[in-house]
């Protein structure tokens, strides 16, 4: 299993910010990861494949408030949370494209994203996942054995249209990967490869 990392520009727009005056909530919906588009790292995420991640499983740490996120490029399968600035509460996909809508957590990490979004800054959005990949006609093609972690704010984006280049990938150990999802969730996990295999069969 590789650590892979991909970051984007975090595409949003003015429109997209929710402040609740009451609390000082800051919500902002914005871009979080494209499918079937190669990146400058040479590699792809199929649809299907990422689409199934979003759906089955990711889509379950969003609902149980655990799809936590942090602040700066991180080289760990594991979410610290002393660095969590923010928590996703909807993701969806819409035309290959994986939305979603962030909260901005009040904390030290949380309120220097809060403060560049309120200034109309533009950092960038980097996924954390684990899976392999397969090199096909000169690109990487990421497998179906993907799991999402989360997804990082970081000061410079390195896919296409951002400011720099940063290729990241690097190997997993098995003890590692112990302490990433909870026997539940690999549990869950299973369960949903296992439903996948058996919708695939109906069609």
């Amino acid at each position: 299993m590789l650590l892979l990392k991909e970051t984007r520009t975090f595409e949003y727009s003015k429109e997209d910010i929710e402040e609740n005056k009451d609390d000082g909530t800051v919500m902002v919906k914005g871009i979080l990861q494209r499918a079937d588009t190669e990146n400058q790292n040479g590699r792809i995420y199929p649809y299907d494949i990422l689409m199934n991640e979003v759906k089955n499983n990711y889509s379950k740490l969003v609902k149980e408030n655990r799809a936590f996120g942090e602040l700066d490029h991180l080289d760990s399968a594991i979410v610290n949370l002393k660095n969590v600035s923010h928590m996703i509460r909807e993701i969806w996909i819409e035309d290959k494209v994986v939305y979603g809508k962030v909260q901005l957590l009040d904390t030290p990490c949380g309120n220097i994203v809060k403060a560049i979004i309120k200034a109309g800054g533009q950092p960038g959005i980097s996924s954390r996942a684990l899976g392999s990949v397969q090199k096909q006609e000169g690109v990487d093609v990421v497998q179906k054995d993907l799991q999402i972690i989360c997804w990082d704010f970081v000061s410079e984006p390195s896919t296409h249209g951002a400011f720099m280049q940063l290729s990241e990938s690097r190997e997993v150990n098995p003890e590692e990967l112990k302490h990433v999802f909870t026997q539940f969730d690999r549990t869950n996990r299973a369960l949903n490869e296992i439903l996948a295999l058996k919708e695939e069969k109906k069609q």
